[in-house]
């Protein structure tokens, strides 16, 4: 196997291996350490001696005798490695999936929600501490000390290791999804640095979304998240130039969607409906899949945008939720309208000064035709974005519409 191929067979793996681990020995924070060193040793070892014929089996081994040397002592733990390799998985530990046992394990509510999707990322995607803290744009001890915390707090909360039932199992599942969309979201729109978006968050939000769903089939909103995700994810390589500017999505060239991921999308979004139940996750899936279908942007059907995002206000009240209504409310009912309900968030603490509500308002003003008002949000739009491709489009913005002001 090349490379890539054992990297993708090793996060696979992980969330098995640590859920055999913790169900035979408890202990999360050790077993999970364990399974980390386990996945290093692999890195090295596969590519160059090849790939055991039961990987899992070898990963458990590794990783128990780690946990067993770090209990006896740290200085024992790495004079075992060489003898590993050959060792069959114990008779005792099951060949069964706990990756969603993980995910409500590591999305436990006594953590913030930086720590769910870190320790989230490290547990059960099989990243690196290194590799979730390049995504972040943060010191690697920075992380490595956010992931230690989380783990802390999940011992001392006592938690079993086990799905819990009945009301808090759909509360921790929604939790799940809340965290999976936030790494998903922070790969599609990178919250800061250079690029615009960071594809390997977004493509691991979506494995990992794919695993969920894999175990809850028949859950609406697991699909719907799906399905928003590959419905947005398809638009990727649109989004940008050739040297990494912003494009618009009235201004992408739809031939370059993945036709492939809209077509799956499409399905599932369709598919998330069927049930009797309505969140959020198959409202903006629905709305993916309305701009997915129209051929060009002109076509796109901008009522039913409107419709769906009224309903989604109703059901999960936000603020962006209505940010985003109010564009669809100007392609409908026209830019003052769309301005109307935008100053609703005025009063708003949490759009205070965002640079959303300002691109958008600025945007709007350009539309009524007031270049001036237009440019001046503009600016101060660019001046608090954290993300630079986006600081240069909107500095773009601002000066063409500086050439349309009247001196």
């Amino acid at each position: 196997m090349t490379e890539p191929v054992i990297e993708d067979l090793l996060r696979e793996l992980t969330p098995r291996v640590l859920g055999a681990l913790v169900r035979r020995h408890g202990q999360f924070e050790g077993c999970e350490d364990a399974v980390q060193e386990a996945v290093l040793a692999a890195t090295v070892q596969w590519p160059a001696e090849g790939v055991p014929d039961n990987p899992r089996g070898w990963l458990v081994t590794v990783a128990s005798r780690r946990l067993i040397d770090q209990m006896r002592s740290e200085h024992a733990r790495r004079e075992r490695e060489s003898a590993t390799a050959g060792e069959v998985v114990p008779a005792d530990v099951p060949d069964s999936d706990d990756t969603l046992v993980l995910l409500f394990l590591c999305c436990h509510p006594t953590l913030t929600a930086a720590s769910q999707t870190a320790l989230t990322l490290r547990a059960v995607g099989g990243l690196t501490t290194a590799e979730i803290a390049r995504a972040f744009l943060v010191p690697e001890a920075t992380m490595a000390a956010r992931i230690s915390r989380a783990k802390q707090r999940i011992k001392a909360a006592g938690s079993s290791f086990s799905l819990p039932a009945g009301a808090e199992r759909e509360e921790r599942l929604r939790v799940v999804l809340h965290v999976l969309y936030l790494i998903f979201n922070e790969g599609y729109t990178a919250s800061s640095g250079s690029e615009l978006h960071r594809a390997d968050l977004a493509h691991e939000a979506i494995r990992l979304t794919r695993m969920v769903r894999a175990q809850l089939p028949e859950d609406g909103e697991v699909t719907g998240l799906l399905a928003l995700m590959l419905l947005t994810h398809a638009r990727r390589e649109a989004r940008t130039t050739a040297t990494g500017d912003l494009v618009p999505l009235d201004e992408q060239d739809r031939a370059t969607w993945d036709r492939a991921l809209i077509d799956e999308g499409l399905g599932l979004a369709k598919a998330s409906l069927a049930g009797l139940a309505l969140g959020p996750y198959q409202l903006q899936a629905a709305i993916a899949a309305t701009h997915a279908d129209a051929a060009t942007a002109e076509e796109t059907n901008w009522p039913q945008v409107h419709a769906l995002y009224l309903v989604l206000e109703r059901i999960a009240p936000n603020p962006m939720v209505t940010l985003n209504r109010a564009i669809a409310l100007a392609e409908t009912e026209g830019p003052p309208a769309g301005l109307a309900l935008l100053s609703t968030l005025d009063s708003d603490e949490r759009m205070a000064g965002h640079h959303r509500l300002l691109s958008v308002r600025a945007h709007l003003l350009e539309k009524t035709g007031d270049p001036a008002g237009a440019y001046e949000h503009y600016r101060r739009a660019a001046k608090v974005t954290a993300s630079l491709a986006e600081r240069r489009y909107l500095e773009s913005r601002a000066g063409r519409v500086r050439g349309l002001s009247v001196p």
